[in-house]
């Protein structure tokens, strides 16, 4: 023990002082841990953890403490999350169009989508063996998201929300309200009525809104969990038409920004991550596309490469060339 009262040990392999009689319980303590979350060696013999608070460290302790990660390099770990719950893929894939069940399944696989739209429609009472979407995507591995599809008043979303929820006990879902058939466009004044309810129910609604940044200011004043920009007309494949707004949602959210609607190819869903977006929604991009489960692998890439490009910061625009090598020193 040094005259000011400390000891010298190796922590996971890295040199510390600290006070004289500490317990390994202290000591777990003083570095950030839970002494209940912990296991703890000394010397190369483990400390049984219900002695933690008993056992004094001795001067020249070599300690190794250790907990459980999860498997692999995490150091670049780029995740994301929506009402407390956290996913690594950023690309939210429909269920709808599709030729079969079966390929809508490996599109999803494909596509390595954590979660998926699913629409609320009636059981074929008629045919009580006709397949259903839960025999071939599993809930228990893939998030089903309800979604309000083809309502066109807050009534009606809201009870085709109820009904979900107690078909499959979800509380997060996506809300959207159409204003009418033509361009799908969101009927923002039902759209947050709706929204008002339903978060007072106990429900987590991801919305989908026009791109204006006023109104999704506003749904998240009303409790949306996520903000859901069109960046065209449903199923247009147009791609995203007003970049400026979308950013300027971005800008200004508090909760996770997801472009949904309007995704055509692989590049429009990489300008939606370049703008900053958390993820992207599609549905008829990929089951339309003549090879639906490789249009799905281009998304997923797209996605990725599109968030990535956007993390690193993009180099700055330039009225005029500057050149790659140096002029100085040419021949």
């Amino acid at each position: 023990m040094s005259a000011d009262g400390t000891i010298s040990i190796r922590v996971n392999g890295e040199h510390r002082r600290v006070a004289a009689g500490i317990s390994f319980a202290d000591l777990a303590n003083e570095l950030g841990l839970d002494p209940a979350r912990v296991a703890v060696e000394r010397n190369l013999e483990i400390v049984p953890r219900s002695t933690l608070a008993q056992v004094i460290v001795e001067d020249g302790d070599e300690i190794e403490i250790v907990t459980f990660v999860g498997g692999g390099d995490h150091e670049d770990a780029d995740t994301w999350t929506v009402a407390g719950r956290t996913f690594t893929s950023r690309l939210i894939v429909g269920t709808g169009k599709y030729k079969s069940f079966e390929e809508n399944a490996a599109a999803v696989a494909a596509s390595g989508a954590e979660i998926v739209t699913v629409a609320v429609r009636r059981v074929n009472v008629s045919d009580r063996n006709a397949p259903l979407l839960m025999d071939y995507i599993d809930p228990k591995k893939i998030t089903y998201l309800p979604n309000t599809a083809g309502c066109f008043t807050a009534d009606d979303a809201i009870r085709t929300l109820r009904l979900a929820r107690e078909a499959g006990g979800w509380n997060l879902v996506k809300l959207e309200v159409l204003g009418e058939a033509k361009t799908l466009y969101p009927d923002m004044r039902e759209t947050l009525k709706a929204t008002e309810v339903l978060v007072r129910e106990g429900f987590e609604p991801m919305v989908y809104c026009v791109d204006d940044p006023i109104a999704a200011k506003q749904l998240e004043e009303a409790g949306a969990v996520a903000i859901m920009p069109l960046g065209a007309p449903i199923g247009s494949g147009l791609g995203i038409q007003n970049r400026v707004t979308i950013r300027l949602i971005v800008e200004g959210a508090k909760v996770p920004v997801l472009v949904d609607a309007g995704v055509g190819t692989a590049s429009d869903a990489a300008v939606a991550m370049e703008l900053g977006c958390d993820g992207v929604l599609m549905n008829t991009a990929i089951a339309e596309a003549k090879d639906p489960i490789r249009m799905a692998r281009a998304m997923k890439l797209a996605v990725e490469s599109g968030r990535l490009a956007y993390r690193s910061g993009r180099m700055g625009l330039r009225r005029y060339a500057d050149p790659s090598s140096p002029l100085a020193g040419l021949i």
